[in-house]
């Protein structure tokens, strides 16, 4: 049975909703929303930050929590530096690590489920999860990324605009990506993350660097997908579901 850890990088500052991790959704800090999530699809869930704040309420509730360096260009490099520390720590090795957004705070545990199924294949060192764009959505929000795979679900491209191009319209079913991941561990901890890709640079997603470095990255399709948080509009909407969802 693979052993596997939820791992949510997690930072205080923010551009749009500084220290979002430790707002209030229905009396409890969203990242102890998502902690909870974790520890509930995988067993084990470990909060990743470099920022005294977020450490001490993880703590309060009884989470697990890792201090990082405050350099991470990304939550991927953050998972590794956490995954190190604790493998170290506590002389265990992982077989599937979760790189969980710290800003989904009602996760579906059914998603990691069916994240963590892709690797039933041996050959699939990453996995993500995508979803068809809904109607009424607009495919070309450079903000809600693309994806093209192939006919086994693996990853050819991901990009912030549309692609393909339709020059013939032959309605292409677009395909939303959702940025949740899945790794094996030999595969996570062989990430160039110090060498991002051109590609990587000019689209600004971390991801295109995998593929374009070989890794193969596996999609899983699901029907919906967990309300984000970026802006105090997010936030208010979470706060208004909360209401519906089990804590």
């Amino acid at each position: 049975m693979k052993k596997v850890i939820a791992i949510i990088p997690a930072r205080y500052a923010s551009t749009r909703l500084e220290g979002k991790p430790l707002k209030a959704i229905g009396g409890h800090p969203m990242i102890e929303w998502v902690y909870r999530r974790g520890v509930s699809a995988v067993g084990k869930a470990v909060v990743a930050t470099d920022d005294e704040r977020i450490a001490a309420a993880v703590r309060s509730f009884g989470g697990e929590v890792v201090l990082t360096r405050g350099s991470h260009l990304s939550g991927t490099s953050r998972c590794i530096e956490a995954l190190e520390h604790i493998e170290a720590e506590h002389g265990e090795r992982y077989d599937i690590v979760i790189n969980l957004q710290g800003d989904e705070p009602f996760l579906d545990p059914h998603s990691v489920a069916t994240l963590i199924a892709a690797f039933d294949d041996e050959g699939v060192e990453i996995a993500t999860l995508v979803r068809p764009f809904q109607q009424g959505e607009e495919v070309s929000n450079p903000n809600a990324p693309k994806v093209v795979v192939d006919v086994q679900g693996r990853a050819l491209y991901f990009s912030r605009s549309v692609v393909p191009y339709e020059r013939n319209a032959v309605g292409y079913p677009y395909l939303k990506h959702i940025g949740i991941y899945a790794f094996r561990r030999e595969a996570l901890l062989r990430l160039p993350i110090a060498s991002p890709s051109l590609l990587e640079r000019c689209e600004g997603l971390e991801q295109l660097s995998w593929l374009y470095y070989g890794f193969v990255v596996q999609t899983r399709e699901v029907t919906d997908e967990s309300l984000s948080v970026d802006t105090p509009e997010d936030l208010e909407r979470v706060r208004r579901q909360a209401a519906h969802e089990v804590f």
